[in-house]
């Protein structure tokens, strides 16, 4: 029997139990499924597990481990538990991928929803104003008279400064109105690791470094089928219009370009075709004598028509 000692040697009568160890094993397993004795390994003190082959179909390099152990000044091997085990070559599962990172682009589907979780760093809190006291409570009556101090505040100390230096308070309830114009009012907003991790695909997908800009004749920034973008992205972005672009509707960058391009090129004239070799728009005038007259008589007759003397 051959044993394989985790750094201490084995309980002398528990690792004999092999015989106890393979009737735990097939009383667990099928019959006829379990295989040789493969070793034991040392768990502690009077503690050692036995391994069996095991010769279940799709379980190839699995191993039947079985545990036995036996009290203190005790004579008698008793049974611990009995688990099946991958063995070093097992064939394994895959690892598992949470659903978050095996997801890509495209998968999401109709009827689908993708969260996204509270610290996503592509986000961040954005304003809706509901945070502003309404303008009629305590809290907003209580800002206005300071907003208030602090414009006198200011007015007595304009003299002093140049003009438009201190900015005037807005109102408290006209921020939300203007939260809500400028595309504010919303829970969260693109973070600035979001802007560009966005700008980064969006490069990478239609930008100068592709096969088709390289061989453009001019780049997306002077076409004039480019619909600029809003914001700060609008100085590198922009959509293309063109339905005979391969970047149609997408968000490309102003160093892209196609053949699609609005001033690739001019189109040539349409050639003029050569002159016909045969002439077939007038009759040419053919001899019925063989020496060139071109007269209209019949040859070899007389002049009414009658048959010519023999």
């Amino acid at each position: 029997m051959s044993a394989a000692m985790r750094g201490r040697a084995p309980d002398r009568l528990c690792a004999e139990a092999v015989e106890l160890a393979r009737e735990a094993a097939e009383e667990a397993a099928f019959p006829g499924k379990v295989g040789d004795h493969l070793g034991a390994v040392s768990e502690g003190d009077r503690v050692v597990t036995h391994f069996f082959e095991c010769l279940e179909p799709g379980y190839r390099g699995w191993r039947w481990a079985v545990t036995v152990a036996r009290a203190s000044r005790a004579r008698t091997v008793t049974l611990d538990e009995t688990v099946l085990l991958p063995g070093p070559d097992a064939v394994l599962a895959p690892e598992w991928v949470p659903w978050s990172e095996r997801l890509r682009p495209g998968d999401l589907g109709p009827g689908d929803l993708l969260p996204t979780t509270a610290d996503d760093p592509r986000l961040e809190p954005g304003y809706t104003g509901a945070d502003v006291p309404p303008p009629n409570s305590v809290l907003s009556q209580e800002a206005s008279e300071e907003g208030d101090s602090l414009a006198e505040t200011e007015d007595a100390e304009v003299s002093t400064n140049e003009p438009g230096e201190f900015p005037g308070v807005p109102a408290r309830g006209s921020i939300a109105a203007v939260a809500e114009e400028i595309g504010m009012g919303r829970p969260r907003v693109l973070s600035r690791h979001g802007l560009h991790t966005a700008a980064d695909r969006w490069e990478e997908a239609y930008g100068p470094g592709t096969p088709m800009a390289q061989a453009a004749p001019a780049s997306c920034v002077s076409c004039g089928f480019l619909v600029p973008m809003a914001g700060s992205l609008r100085q590198a972005f922009g959509v293309c219009a063109n339905e005979f672009s391969p970047a149609d509707g997408r968000v490309v960058s102003l160093s892209y370009g196609c053949g699609a391009h609005s001033e690739a090129a001019v189109m040539p004239k349409a050639p003029r075709p050569a002159p016909p070799v045969i002439d077939e728009t007038r009759v040419d005038e053919l001899s019925l004598d063989g020496g060139g007259a071109t007269g209209g008589g019949a040859t070899g007759g007389d002049a009414d028509g009658g048959h010519p003397e023999a």
